[in-house]
């Protein structure tokens, strides 16, 4: 097991930087050594200035994931047509996985609708060989925005992170570090993550710092999945 990857120590005890690195991610992930990480989870912008970014994710996880790694990516809506052509250009469909969000309801005012879900996309590197995931619906508590204005709920991330095998796990889009918590501390496993603004990394590093894992190990992680 090796803390390093590339240039950057990875996360999952008290590392200086807690596996969270600032900068703009297709700067840093330059650094990044070909098909070394296992497994890729984020949340990209939603907003249709930032659909480029999904082109460059494709790419980019597609040199960085080793054969059968996977890359979900929770998405907005609005948009998916073009974020299935930008994803599709680099990576194989696996499944569009169904996130319950309750609570208050963000309105999408040039589509007249209100949804009470989101998207996870999932593709991957090659045929995708990994756990049995069950059902596709997931559900979640209410998104937390403690740290971070687009954050997402820890259960929401552990009803999918906790279905997955250890592993390097790379979240370009850090934010306010729920991946990191919940893969580097709740789970026990290796991350590394970059956020371009320095005062959300500062916050997300406390963050992650300050997560204790459960005394319950998470139900998905009792299932038995099939390996083939």
């Amino acid at each position: 097991m090796t803390d390093y990857l590339g240039p950057y120590q990875l996360g999952y005890n008290d590392t200086p930087e807690g596996g969270i690195y600032v900068g703009d991610a297709r700067e840093l992930a330059r650094a990044i050594p070909d098909e070394s990480v296992d497994l890729i989870f984020t949340d990209p912008p939603y907003p249709r200035e930032y659909l480029p970014l999904w082109r460059w994710l494709g790419e980019e996880a597609s040199r960085v994931l080793r054969p059968g790694g996977l890359c979900l990516a929770m998405s907005g809506q609005s948009y998916l047509p073009d974020i299935y052509a930008a994803l599709s250009s680099s990576l194989e469909y696996h499944w569009t996985f169904l996130l319950e969000t309750p609570g208050e309801k963000c309105t999408i005012w040039p589509r007249r609708v209100s949804p009470g879900w989101k998207p996870v996309l999932s593709y991957s590197k090659g045929p995708y060989s990994g756990p049995w995931w069950g059902t596709d619906v997931m559900s979640s508590q209410m998104n937390d925005k403690r740290f971070h204005r687009w954050g997402q709920s820890e259960s929401a991330v552990c009803s999918f992170l906790s279905r997955l095998p250890d592993g390097v796990l790379w979240e370009p889009f850090c934010g306010g570090g729920t991946t990191a918590a919940v893969w580097g501390k709740v789970l026990g496993h290796r991350y590394l993550a970059f956020e371009i603004d320095a005062l959300v990394a500062k916050a997300a590093r406390v963050r992650v710092r300050q997560t204790q894992p459960p005394l319950f190990v998470p139900e998905a992680q009792q299932l038995e999945f099939e390996r083939t």
